[in-house]
């Protein structure tokens, strides 16, 4: 039976007759097979580098949703192999906002538990695993970013690694809380006061750590970390461009993947949590600005309206960047001449600081990804999308906005 299923997945029996084989086999012989096939496969992924999220995100892209709901029960069920307190707390995390739980009775009973749970019927079932199965074939190994169950033992002190998220939960909370009204309201002077306060807490928060790692001031040791960004179809690259601009506003760095939509951004946790958040805030802006500038689409309109919306994004991301540096240039020279209000004791040890951050972080940046290449540049295709998006992008609401 496992013979048969490798030979599904590597084309040497077609889909569909492979599929009605399994169906007409008795489910005793079926459905372990299968089950562990899930588990193994996922298992292969963990240490060839990919988190839960990225395997559920590009299974829900790539697939269908209630096969990304596969994965997560196979988070599940590798996660039972390990002591809780064994598992780095970044994976955890993960498992935890996808919700993965061991729901179903036995292993040797899942299927029919899954069909159940669906109400489909087992043909339909079996359909779902076999095509997660193709999916997940086709995924590479890529880069371990953070130590799957069982490769490492989690750091002295806590679970969380030495790169894990240095923001307060509560704080993390009230930054979002503020991007969400700024994305909300329609007055522009009240978005602009939610940005620069969400910006102000940030700001104030990454100094300061900045600072104290730099005097030993803390017994647990900050390092670079990386995380990967999901950047949706369509128009991946101009997206990226955008990601990468707020990265570099935030004293990060990225690499593209794009074979795999996402990106790879390089940093302390607290600025990296900050170009998260910032990307998702300006990414929903352009979209709605971009809605309501477009011209109209249908057949005789296709082609203008795509070479709309990718200029609109490549200029909105070229404005961006151009506000964002004027912003950062001024607050770091606030900073550094003692008017920022950051908290920091001494604003004359920022630069040097910030300096050896930044070769610490290309230094990791050069062990994840020895060689790469420089991204070709956007077409801009469109003189109308072209003007709308630095318009827009004008009107966009950057929490390094302080003016009143």
């Amino acid at each position: 039976m496992r013979e048969r299923i490798r030979a599904v997945l590597a084309g040497a029996i077609d889909y569909e007759s492979g599929l009605d084989a399994l169906a007409v086999t008795r489910s005793t012989e079926v459905d372990p097979e299968l089950v562990a096939a899930k588990d193994e496969a996922c298992a292969r992924l963990w240490r060839g580098g990919w988190q839960p999220a990225e395997v559920h995100r590009v299974v829900a892209r790539r697939g269908q949703p209630r096969q990304a709901e596969l994965v997560t029960d196979a988070v599940a069920a590798h996660l039972r192999r390990f002591p809780r307190d064994a598992v780095d707390g970044r994976w955890l995390a993960q498992a935890d906002a996808l919700g993965a739980q061991v729901w179903w009775t036995d292993d040797a009973t899942y299927v029919d538990e899954l069909a159940a749970r669906w109400r489909l019927d087992r043909v339909a079932v079996l359909d779902l695993l076999v095509g997660l199965l193709v999916i997940l074939a086709a995924l590479p190994p890529i880069e371990v970013l953070v130590p799957p169950p069982g490769s490492a033992p989690p750091p002295a002190g806590g679970s969380g690694g030495a790169g894990s998220s240095r923001i307060d939960a509560r704080l993390l909370d009230r930054v979002r809380a503020l991007l969400a009204k700024a994305e909300s309201t329609t007055f522009p002077a009240e978005a602009e006061t939610y940005t620069a306060k969400a910006q102000e807490l940030v700001t104030r928060h990454s100094l300061d750590e900045a600072l104290l790692a730099a005097r030993g001031g803390d017994a647990t040791p900050v390092v670079p970390y990386a995380r990967r960004i999901g950047v949706d179809h369509p128009h991946e690259r101009e997206k990226a461009s955008l990601l990468d601009v707020v990265a570099r506003a935030n004293r990060c760095h990225t690499v593209s993947s794009p074979e795999l939509a996402f990106s790879t951004v390089f940093g302390f946790d607290t600025d990296i949590d900050a170009v998260d958040l910032l990307y998702t805030s300006l990414l929903v802006q352009a979209h709605r600005a971009m809605a309501r500038a477009e011209p109209p689409g249908g057949k005789a309109g296709r082609n203008r309206l795509k070479a709309f919306r990718q200029s609109f994004l490549v200029a909105f991301a070229v404005r961006i960047d151009e506000r964002l540096t004027d912003a950062a240039q001024r607050a770091l020279a606030e900073v550094t001449a003692g008017s920022g209000g950051t908290g920091v004791s001494d604003p004359a040890d920022l630069l040097p600081v910030l300096a050896s951050r930044d070769e610490q972080i290309r230094e990791t940046m050069r062990q994840v990804f020895p060689h790469t290449v420089r991204a070709r540049a956007s077409r801009v295709d469109s003189h109308e999308g072209w003007e709308s998006g630095r318009q827009a992008a004008d009107r966009a609401t950057l929490p390094t906005d302080t003016r009143p």
